[in-house]
C-alpha cells in the first residue's frame, strides 16, 4: 500500500480510537509507516526494537549499516508525549545518534540533539498527521525518514538545513494572523474561557461561551455581534451569590431506546427545531447541550464500548475533556467548573457542558468518527 493510503488509514484509525496504548501505536502506526518509507520494518538489524542503552531501552533504533544506530524513535501513547524529550535526548547523547524522533503516532517531533538551544529549539519539525494535509505529511516523512534518504545522509542534511533556516521566524510571523483568525473562527475553548474569566473579574458576571464567541468574531471579522436580547438574560449569570447546592447536576432523562426516540420522519429539520436526525428519525432536544447529551447516550446505547473509545481520544478541549468516567476528570485545570458545567449521562459517564454551539457541533462530528457514522448525512444536527 502506498504511503498516502497508509496515512489516510492511520488517520481514520486515530479518529476512531483504535490505538489506545503504546504497543498499538508502535505496531499499528510506527512500523506501518517505516515499512511504507522503505525500511525493512521486520529486520531487527535495521529496525531494532527495545534497543538497550545503559540499562535503559529506546523503543526503536534505526540502523545503517546494520546494528549501528543512526536515529532513535521513542513511542508514547497518543496524547502522552509531552515532556518525554529529556529522556530521548539522553539516549541520543549517550552514543552520539544525530537524529531523535518522538511520536505518539499522531504527532511526530523530529529533533537534532547535537544542535544548540533548549529541547524545543532543537526540534526541526512537528508534524500532526491528522491535522496536516496528506501531501505535506508525505513530504515531511519522506524528507526525514525515507530509508534511502537516511542511509545516504540526505535526511540529516535536510534536517540541518531546516534547523538553520532563518525563514522559519518570518513564516511564523506571517502565520500569526491566520492562527488568531482560526482560533476565533473555531471557538477555541481556552480562548473563550480566558475572556469569560476576565469579564467576570471586571463585573462579577460571567458570559456564556456563545456570547464570547459572538463578540470575538465581531471584533475580528468586522461584523456586528448577533446576540438576541433574550439570550443576554440567560447567558449572563450572576456569580456573586452562589445558590445552595450540594450535588452536581445529573440528567433526569432515561437512556435513548427505540421506544423513547421520536418516530417522526421527515426530509429535514424545520426552522426552530433543536435536536438531531439519525437516518430519517428525528430526536428532539431542549437545547444544544441536550442534543450533545442525547447523541452520546444514543451511541453508548448502540455500542457500550463507544464511551471508552471516545474518552480515550487524545484531542478534547485544551482545558477540558468532553467525556469522562468521573466528573472530576472533565476539568483537571479548572476544578471550579465541575459543579456547574457537567452532567451525568444515562450510561453513568460524565459530560462537560461549557461549550459554544460551534464546539458542540465539532464534538458531535468527533463522536460520529468514533461511532463510524457519517456526520452530515447519516446524522444531522440542528442547534437552534
Amino acid at each position: 500500500m502506498a504511503i498516502v493510503q497508509e496515512i489516510e488509514a492511520i488517520r481514520a484509525g486515530i479518529k476512531a480510537g483504535r490505538f489506545p496504548n503504546e504497543a498499538s501505536v508502535s505496531q499499528g502506526i510506527v512500523l506501518r509507516l517505516l515499512n511504507a518509507l522503505g525500511w525493512p520494518a521486520y529486520d531487527t538489524d535495521a529496525v531494532w526494537p527495545e534497543y538497550a542503552l545503559g540499562g535503559r531501552r529506546v523503543d526503536f533504533a534505526l540502523c545503517s549499516p546494520p546494528s549501528k544506530p543512526i536515529a532513535f524513535i521513542e513511542v508514547k501513547q497518543i496524547g502522552q508525549s509531552d515532556g518525554a524529550e529529556r529522556q530521548l535526548f539522553e539516549y541520543a547523547f549517550h552514543i552520539g545518534v544525530p537524529m531523535a524522533i518522538l511520536t505518539d503516532g499522531r504527532e511526530w517531533n523530529f529533533f537534532l540533539p547535537g544542535e544548540q538551544g533548549d529541547y524545543g529549539e532543537r526540534r526541526v519539525y512537528k508534524l500532526d498527521i491528522v491535522d496536516r494535509d496528506v501531501t505535506e505529511c508525505v513530504e515531511r516523512l519522506e524528507r526525514y525518514l525515507l530509508h534511502s534518504a537516511v542511509t545516504s545522509g540526505a535526511a540529516m542534511q535536510a534536517a540541518r538545513d531546516d534547523y538553520r533556516n532563518v525563514s522559519k521566524d518570518r513564516q511564523m510571523l506571517a502565520v500569526l494572523p491566520k492562527a488568531w483568525s482560526q482560533l476565533i473562527a473555531e471557538d477555541d475553548d481556552m480562548l473563550l474561557e480566558i475572556v469569560a474569566d476576565r469579564v467576570e473579574s471586571l463585573c462579577g458576571f460571567k458570559p456564556g461561551p456563545d456570547m464570547v464567541a459572538a463578540f470575538l468574531k465581531a471584533s475580528v471579522f468586522n461584523s456586528a455581534p448577533r446576540i438576541p436580547q433574550a439570550r443576554v438574560a440567560t447567558t449572563l449569570a450572576p456569580l456573586l451569590v452562589a445558590e445552595p447546592e450540594t450535588q452536581m447536576r445529573t440528567t433526569d432523562l432515561s437512556p435513548i431506546t427505540s421506544k423513547t426516540v421520536s418516530a417522526q420522519r421527515s426530509g429535514g429539520l424545520s426552522s426552530g427545531q433543536t435536536g438531531f436526525t439519525f437516518k430519517g428519525v428525528f430526536h428532539p432536544a431542549r437545547n444544544a447541550i441536550d442534543t450533545l447529551r442525547q447523541v452520546f447516550d444514543f451511541f453508548v446505547h448502540n455500542d457500550p464500548s463507544f464511551a471508552e473509545r471516545f474518552a480515550g481520544l487524545p484531542r478534547h478541549g485544551r482545558t477540558r475533556r468532553y467525556l469522562a468516567r468521573e466528573a472530576n476528570d472533565l476539568y483537571r485545570e479548572r476544578p471550579d467548573l465541575v459543579r456547574e458545567c457537567s452532567v451525568k449521562l444515562a450510561s453513568g459517564w460524565w459530560m462537560s457542558t461549557n461549550h459554544s454551539k460551534q464546539t458542540i457541533g465539532q464534538i458531535i462530528a468527533m463522536a460520529c468518527d468514533v461511532a463510524q457514522v457519517n456526520f452530515g448525512t447519516d446524522l444531522v444536527v440542528k442547534l437552534d
